[in-house]
């Protein structure tokens, strides 16, 4: 079994079943194009917490140089 963090333990017929309502629900030629998106809504966030933290620690460096 795998824990999944807030999802719980998820055996392998479990793991299966998603899938197959997942497949059922958007079809097997949308799947691809929903990874995409969600790939990309990833990046995007990782990309923008990265900036936060870059500036973040400017801020943190420029008080330091005030002080």
């Amino acid at each position: 079994m795998t824990t999944l963090g807030f999802i719980g333990n998820i055996g392998g017929p479990s793991v299966i079943l998603i899938i197959l309502v997942i497949i059922l629900l958007f079809g097997a030629k949308r799947i691809p194009e929903l990874a995409r998106g969600l790939g990309r809504g990833i990046r995007e966030f990782r990309d923008a917490t990265k900036e936060i933290q870059e500036d973040l620690e400017e801020g943190m460096k420029e008080k330091k140089k005030k002080d």
